[in-house]
């Protein structure tokens, strides 16, 4: 097995577990909309997700595959 093959399985197995946690825990963020069990104003909530997409953002941008060939300038 080639090094890149075992990256990529390496990759293929860690990757769905870690997504599925990332999926329970919003999941389990999302009870604590109840009105009835908590208060929260809407500042609160932007907080959050301001917080969640930041780190969302970061991680996509760890992830872009850059274009090593440069484009030709064109008018």
């Amino acid at each position: 097995m080639t090094k890149k093959i075992e990256k990529q399985e390496r990759f293929k197995k860690i990757v769905p577990k870690r997504v599925e946690s990332i999926l329970k825990s919003i999941s389990l963020l999302s009870n604590c909309s109840n009105k009835y069990n908590y208060e929260y104003t809407k500042q609160d909530v932007d907080k959050i997700f301001k917080a969640i997409n930041d780190e969302v953002n970061l991680c996509k941008s760890k992830f872009k595959i850059e274009n090593k060939e440069k484009t030709k300038f064109k008018l």
